[in-house]
């Protein structure tokens, strides 16, 4: 650190950093950072000699690597960077991080014939060819022209095999560090010259049956992208041909590039390929059926390009040349090694994307002396390819991920000569780059602090008094290896043994968790590295790779440069460490990029607030919550419910899918206590809602600690709820569970049609409909089974479901209905039936094509009959089923689980009900009295709507003496009740709604009510 002049506290910023490091190795930046730990990237915080117990661990690694063949020193391509002058690894770019080498066939077309006074003298003296970069060799023999951009800029350049090549700059910059020129990164430019300067130019080029091809005018060519130059195949490119058409029709289009006809007329597409389903012209095939007007038509050539490419080198079969009725898959490799065995083509890679270095530089693909790792051989492959399929990638899309890159995988650079890193120990002018060096230090973390002394350095005594120089090979492989024997060292064997006993207890590894960018590269080496140290000890192969992706704010990229950025530090200084924690869990699970919203992150703190004091007032109040047994339909509904989160939770956070752990551990539990407490007309129950709150406080814990820990702590635990077991779940009854969901569902539909019912019926001529007075009966009719026409078409599609395990298309079912006699006059409605039930399919599952319900529908109605009553607000429910005669046809077309409501008023007479004393905030109003209701049926219709009655039983009535004139007198201040009776209990009332005059029945007696009563609250 010193010697890079830099103190300590400017390179390491984060707090305990000595209880932290001693388990990190100096060179993991990457991973110190993935625990959120901050290192900046452009101050490498310690040269290796700072620990040199990890320095020695690495070197032995690649000691054993080279011992087992699987590092090799050769020429090979790779990305680099002219300004550092070095090889440009993933974590030496600022832009292009996993983008690797692409491999080209540089087809040379060679100049004939050319009007450009430019080239005139130089073809005297050497042969220029146009280089074209392509992927396809194998279609060369389809060729009819070449494409060139018209005002692209082109250089002539001259190779060490005194050929001259015409090409982009940029490219020519690639194959200058590729050994085309005499001098590595040195390209002499002869000529520079312009797209139009070459257009017309007459080629010689390989493969085709064409005499002679010319260089065509393209507007679609990119400079960043091979070599400016592209050929021409018609036959199998949609884009070629579509060009091709639009030069042989429009004549404006030659002229203005001065294009003859017979550069263009006389050539036809050439019939190279067969490929099923397309054709031997695939691109005039598809240009024509995709009704492609132009080589402008960019969205369907680029979906004629996918649908050609693919199946072209998959399935087409050549038509012509040598390998004739050959797959081309199978003879591509054989034709580029002729093409370049002939001299008429080179290899050329270049990188698959732009690719910057972190010195801002361009890179390039070079043809280095370096020492890399041969992940590209076979044995050592098919041992990662068996890793892989036994460790736990949590998501499918990782496990492809995984498989494309093995796939893809080749030789990897594992060397340079700068920067920090170890040196490679037979060959010390290299170093070991970090992405090579940091795939198996999980078993250098499992003895570091046994070796490190509980510092970052690796400078302080350990206590078991080794030292680094004794670390040699032999120690090493005693430590991680089962049946190494006993080195001959100074380090005593007791030592030996407890680093060997903490290795074998941490190890294998069951989780590494990372980024998905990494997966190309670090976590594949990791897999690679494993197999090859331990390849005969399988037991230390990874168990499990958890690959995240990255992380938005506010659903846009974080970047400093835009200002949407939120450190870890801000994020917790402004949420809090559980309100960020339950917004990173909310953010997302799998490898698509997470999005953390700061109002999510608002709402989360707003919850847990909630949470904590809803619990405060459980615990100060117990006594107002119900004692005694849990028997009740919803105490069992609501212990199901807990014990059925317990089970989902733990689920989901063994498969890491925290999003889905909140979901069901914290939301959808605190929704199951909603409704708990919005069923318990009678109270909650005191024992449930204890355990509630503890089942709660061990969900949410891993996600939000201090809050579950808090909560804890209410509850009267001694000790901390990290020392707590996880919940046991007791039985769970699904049946009741699933009543119960009815049971919600079905009082919010009879809301939305109590809603609508209130609007009234729009009539024709008037705007707005008249007034619907409002109910006090919900008749709720229920169907046992479905009508006739929908359970033949349930039987049916569960018939189509058991043979095939899915349904047929609903254009297939369509067909399969109209042929059944019984649903002829039923056919407008079939689809939208069909529809519905393929939806409910998909949701719940086979249960959703059963004819009846598991419960009984009527008695949940019925059991809940106050509950609905309640959130209703009306007076009675009354089930009935649909096969009683009183049923109307469009009752009895309801399905079970989908109850039919009529709503209707109880005939009744509106009194005044008026409360005497002054400023006391009850108003007066108009009430319906119903014939037969008693005291307490119209006290309680008075608190429903009147919201400042907390409880009926505190109301009383009182009837005027004189009920005509009574009314008409001015209260007296001071006595509210005079002139005035007290309605007693067990009172009812008579009602006769033609006269409109009511009547109190009191103790035999009856009085006349008038139309205005008093109401006091005692």
């Amino acid at each position: 650190m010193k010697s890079l002049g830099l103190k300590d506290e400017e390179i390491v910023k984060f707090s305990d950093a000595d209880y932290w490091i001693q388990y990190f190795p100096p060179l993991a930046v990457q991973d110190l950072n993935r625990i959120g730990l901050y290192v900046d990237w452009r101050r490498t915080f310690v040269t290796t000699d700072a620990n040199p117990f990890y320095d020695s661990f690495v070197r032995w690694q690649f000691i054993r690597l080279k011992e087992r063949n699987k590092i090799q020193f050769g020429k090979r391509y790779t990305i680099y960077s002219p300004k550092d002058g070095q090889p440009c690894m993933d974590h030496d770019r600022s832009t292009g991080e996993g983008v690797a080498p692409q491999e080209y066939t540089l087809i040379k077309m060679k100049i004939c014939k050319i009007d450009s006074p430019k080239l005139r003298d130089l073809m005297k003296e050497k042969s220029i060819f146009l280089v074209c970069a392509t992927l396809r060799p194998e279609t060369m023999y389809g060729q009819t022209n070449c494409w060139l951009h018209p005002d692209m800029s082109y250089v002539a350049f001259e190779c060490k095999n005194g050929e001259v090549f015409i090409c982009t700059e940029r490219a020519a910059r690639n194959m200058s560090y590729q050994g085309f020129t005499a001098v590595e990164g040195k390209y002499d430019v002869l000529l520079r010259l312009t797209g139009q300067d070459l257009l017309g130019c007459c080629l010689k080029t390989p493969l085709t049956s064409y005499e002679y091809v010319y260089a065509l005018p393209m507007l679609t060519i990119k400079a960043d992208k091979g070599t400016g130059i592209v050929t021409s195949v018609p036959s199998d490119s949609p884009d070629d041909y579509a060009a091709l058409i639009d030069l042989k029709k429009k004549q404006p289009l030659r002229e203005k590039y001065g294009i003859s006809f017979e550069m263009v007329l006389p050539y036809q597409p050439i019939s190279i390929l067969n490929i099923p389903g397309i054709g031997n012209m695939a691109a005039q095939t598809l240009y024509e059926q995709l009704k492609i007007q132009s080589q402008n038509d960019k969205e369907k050539l680029l979906e004629a390009k996918e649908m050609v490419y693919l199946k072209g080198f998959y399935e087409g079969v050549l038509l012509v040349g040598k390998y004739k009725g050959n797959k081309i898959q199978d003879v591509k490799k054989k034709i580029q090694a002729e093409l370049i065995a002939s001299n008429e083509a080179v290899i050329y890679y270049e990188p698959e994307k732009t690719i910057i270095s972190r010195s801002g530089d361009e890179c390039v693909v070079a043809l280095c002396d370096q020492w890399y790792l041969d992940y590209g051989e076979e044995t050592w492959k098919a041992q990662a390819e068996k890793s892989l399929s036994m460790i736990n990638t949590f998501h499918e899309e990782v496990r492809k991920n995984f498989v494309a890159s093995l796939n893809w995988l080749r030789e990897h650079a594992c060397s340079r000569t700068y920067g920090l890193g170890t040196k490679l120990p037979w060959d010390e002018k290299w170093l070991i780059e970090s992405l090579s060096d940091s795939t198996i230090y999980m078993a250098y973390y499992t003895i570091a602090h046994l070796l490190q002394g509980n510092s970052f350095r690796g400078d302080k005594v350990n206590a078991l008094g080794i030292t680094a120089d004794q670390l040699t090979p032999e120690v090493w492989d005693y430590v991680f290896f089962k049946d190494a024997p006993l080195p001959k060292t100074s380090i005593k064997k007791q030592a030996l043994d407890r680093m060997k006993q903490e290795f074998e207890y941490w190890y294998p590894v069951d989780l590494r968790v990372s980024g998905k960018d990494l997966i190309q590269n670090h976590l594949t080496y990791f897999i690679y590295n494993h197999c090859a140290i331990w390849e005969n000890d399988e037991s230390k192969w990874p168990q499990g790779i958890r690959a995240n992706g990255h992380l938005m704010l506010n659903s846009a990229k974080m970047s400093k440069s835009d200002g949407n950025f939120l450190t870890l530090s801000e994020a917790v200084d402004k949420f809090s460490a559980d309100g960020m924690r339950l917004c990173l869990a909310d953010a997302g699970d799998s490898v698509e990029d997470a999005n953390f919203v700061e109002s999510t992150a608002d709402a989360a703190i707003l919850r847990l607030y909630t949470f904590i004091e809803w619990v405060k007032e459980i615990l100060n109040n117990k006594a107002s919550l119900r004692t005694g047994s849990t028997n009740t339909f919803n105490d069992e509904v609501f212990t199901s419910e807990m014990n059925k989160k317990i089970n989902e939770s733990a689920e989901f956070y063994e498969k890491m899918l925290f999003k889905e752990a909140l979901k069901s551990g914290f939301f959808e539990l605190q929704a199951a206590r909603d409704k708990y407490r919005e069923l318990c007309l009678n109270g909650m129950h005191l024992d449930l809602i204890l355990r509630f709150i503890e089942v709660q406080a061990l969900l949410l814990s891993p996600i939000c600690p201090h809050v579950a820990e808090h909560v804890w702590s209410l509850l009267g635990k001694k000790t901390s709820i990290v020392k707590a077991a996880w919940p046991e779940a007791g039985p769970i009854n699904e049946i009741q569970i699933k009543s119960s969901q009815y049971l919600m569902d079905t009082a919010h539909s009879l809301r939305l049609h109590l809603k609508t019912y209130l609007q009234g019926t729009k009539t024709k001529g008037k705007q707005n409909p008249e007034p619907v007075p409002k109910p006090d009966v919900a008749e709720l009719w229920v169907a046992k089974v479905y009508p006739q026409w929908q359970s033949i078409i349930l039987d049916t599609m569960k018939k189509m479901f058991e043979e095939k395990k899915e349904l047929p298309d609903n254009k297939s079912l369509s067909v399969e209905f109209a042929k059944k006699e019984e649903l002829k006059k039923y056919m407008k409605r079939v689809m939208p039936f069909v529809q519905t039930t393929r939806e409910k399919l998909q949701k719940l599952g086979p249960i959703a094509l059963a004819k009846t319900l598991e419960f009984d529908e009527a008695e949940v109605l019925r059991n809940n009959s106050s509950y609905l009553a309640n959130t209703l607000d009306v007076d009675e429910i009354i089930v009935k089923f649909t096969d009683d005669p009183s049923a109307t046809d469009k009752m009895k077309e309801c399905c079970p689980g989908s109850p039919f409501v009529v709503f209707s008023s109880k005939p009744g007479v509106k009194i005044e009900f008026v409360n005497p004393i002054p400023s006391s905030g009850l108003f007066s109003l108009k009430l319906p009295i119903l014939d037969g209701d008693s005291l307490n049926d119209v006290t309680q219709r008075l608190s429903k709507t009147v919201k400042k009655i907390k409880d009926p039983e505190a109301v009383a009535i009182w009837r005027y003496q004189d009920p005509v004139l009574g009314p008409l007198k001015i209260p007296v201040y001071d006595q509210p009740t005079k002139d005035k009776v007290l309605i007693e209990k067990g009172s009812t009332f008579k009602v006769d709604v033609k006269t409109r005059k009511v009547v109190l029945v009191s103790k035999g007696e009856e009085f006349d009510l008038g139309n205005k009563v008093a109401y006091l609250l005692c």
